[in-house]
């Protein structure tokens, strides 16, 4: 068992003959303080959230892995596809079969008040994986959104376990829903801008560099500047564990927060893979023997627009 801070500090008080009201003192604060909690990410659990066109299979295993290995219960949710019904032989189950993992529901409703029942839910209680797949985010939102579904997900994160997903399941893990608009996915801020809320304060976007879309999430945080924008290229995704992430795969992902320019002017820049990011203080980091933050990111606020 691993030490807790109470017994570190009776073992010091002993070898310095602390008075006794004084270690009493002491113990009652760190009895009383509650231990901080997550600012951004979830407290419990790990977050994957991939770009989109991910054929990474060392992000699959990577998913599977954190579920739990090759036996852990996985639940794929693809509504966000927009097809007409999903059965258990989706092909989205395929990556994850090759993966190694072997107990895999598929979980599919358009309608909240199945969404909200029991016995829709019930995968979830099991699940220690759950993946949303690509297609059009606001579906997710209008299927699962303040559900019971929606509680049984955050229930796999309490739990420890992963939700992962790509295109627009990654975009529906931000509290902020980009490109939500029902009518065209060329809206960056429409009709649906409330996503399942797995990172608080974060609007997240996918399919960047592929599909050029590196300037589009400016014009989301230029007009609420509170938030974190993260950008994510194909084939690539950030493995997010409480307020830091790493980031996994091919390509890059892309910070975008209002209080930082680089020392160029530029409004966003890039993490490669093996750079992580605490999004609680908004700094990012190189691999190496030291954290060191990336360089020429400076803490100078944007510019107002022309």
């Amino acid at each position: 068992m691993k030490p807790t801070r109470l017994a570190f500090l009776g073992l010091a008080a002993r070898r310095q003959s602390l008075p006794g009201f004084i270690l009493g003192l002491l113990v009652f604060i760190l009895a009383v303080t509650p231990a901080a909690a997550q600012e951004i990410g979830p407290e419990n659990g790990t977050l994957i959230v991939a770009g989109g066109a991910l054929t990474d299979p060392a992000v699959f295993r990577q998913f599977v892995e954190l579920a739990g290995g090759p036996s852990a219960p996985i639940v794929i949710i693809p509504t966000a596809g927009g097809g007409d019904s999903y059965d258990q032989y989706f092909g989205g189950r395929r990556r994850f079969e090759e993966a190694g993992a072997r107990d895999i529901t598929v979980l599919h409703t358009y309608d909240p008040e199945v969404a909200d029942t029991d016995a829709f839910v019930a995968p979830l209680l099991a699940a220690r994986g759950v993946w949303f797949t690509g297609g059009r985010q606001w579906r997710l939102a209008d299927s699962y959104l303040d559900t019971k579904t929606h509680d049984a997900l955050w229930g796999v994160l309490d739990r420890g376990g992963v939700i992962g997903g790509s295109s627009a399941g990654a975009s529906i893990q931000g509290s902020y829903l980009v490109r939500g608009d029902t009518r065209t996915n060329t809206v960056m801020m429409g009709d649906h801008e409330v996503g399942l809320g797995f990172l608080k304060g974060v609007g997240i976007d996918q399919h960047l560099l592929r599909r050029n879309r590196q300037f589009d999430l400016i014009e989301v945080i230029r007009a609420k500047p509170e938030l974190l924008g993260i950008g994510i290229d194909e084939n690539t995704a950030i493995v997010v564990r409480g307020d830091r992430f790493e980031v996994v795969g091919q390509s890059y992902a892309v910070i975008y927060d209002a209080n930082a320019t680089l020392d160029s002017g530029g409004l966003f820049y890039f993490l490669a893979p093996g750079d992580q990011y605490d999004m609680a203080a908004r700094e990012a980091f190189r691999p190496g023997r030291d954290q060191t933050p990336l360089q020429r990111v400076t803490g100078t606020p944007w510019p107002p627009p022309l």
